[in-house]
């Protein structure tokens, strides 16, 4: 499928649509290998969606998908309707994507500012923006993530828990609709996990949908309503956060035995 508006595809109304991100039997192979395999799966509005599963499942691969790095080998991806497989990585963020990465890569001799600056002009509201409103955007970001007193530091004086931060603040700055978090929270120790996880649930509050990959548990219990499980591509599970890690099949293929079961729904708000 071509990129831009002209070959973009409406399968239904836009007006009052429930369904943000929806994936039609998407699967993608790199030469004999299939890394992803037949997967559909949807993603509503406002909801805030944990996808777990062990290393080399596809969570990343299927976040490169969504966000237009990788090509599908065959299905369809959707985005508030409208087709977006095959479509620019920079036009996938124009729509309303944006997505962290797991290894932070800033510009490291500029500032935090100026690094969360150009999330600002790389994103949705790219066209016609001055430095000095992405600048300015970039201020409204950092107040919103606790690191305006940081602004002026330079990358290269940053604790990777603040890194972590700039990245989220990086991928907010676009203006998504949709935000993708790509282990967010690897490497970091428990206070710096908790506090990443208030941001993230603060923007998730928004009124921001969020899709989140973690193998911190802690997060994923407290932050997702609904979980999706990968295991060699497939999905194996689809459901309420404290159902899915109560299945047998997830437990035994990738939380383990010693995983203490979740026994009740995480709290609204």
């Amino acid at each position: 499928m071509g990129e831009g508006g002209d070959g973009l595809e409406r399968n239904f109304c836009t007006l009052g649509i429930a369904r943000m991100l929806e994936l039609q039997n998407v699967t993608k192979y790199f030469g004999g290998l299939c890394a992803v395999n037949d997967v559909s799966l949807s993603v509503k509005e406002n909801e805030a969606v944990g996808l777990i599963g062990p290393n080399g499942s596809g969570k990343t691969t299927l976040f490169n998908l969504i966000t237009g790095v990788y090509r599908c080998s065959s299905g369809k991806i959707l985005f508030q309707g409208n087709r977006v497989d095959g479509t620019k990585p920079f036009r996938i963020c124009h729509m309303g994507v944006g997505r962290t990465f797991q290894i932070t890569r800033p510009f490291p001799h500029m500032t935090v500012r100026e690094n969360v600056a150009i999330g600002a002009i790389y994103g949705k509201t790219a066209r016609g923006i001055s430095p000095k409103l992405a600048l300015q955007r970039a201020d409204e970001v950092l107040e919103r993530v606790g690191l305006a007193n940081r602004r002026h530091t330079l990358m290269t004086d940053l604790t990777l828990a603040d890194k972590k931060m700039v990245e989220l603040a990086k991928a907010v700055s676009t203006g998504p609709k949709l935000l993708l978090l790509d282990e967010v929270m690897a490497g970091l120790n428990k206070t710096e996990v908790a506090k990443l996880m208030e941001t993230v649930r603060q923007i998730h509050s928004s009124g921001m949908t969020v899709m989140i990959i973690e193998h911190v548990m802690k997060a994923i219990v407290g932050l997702a309503n609904r979980t999706i499980v990968l295991n060699f591509g497939n999905k194996i599970a689809d459901g309420p956060t404290h159902e899915v890690m109560n299945e047998r099949k997830v437990i035994e293929t990738y939380l383990g035995k010693e995983f203490t079961v979740v026994r009740s729904p995480r709290a609204s708000g």
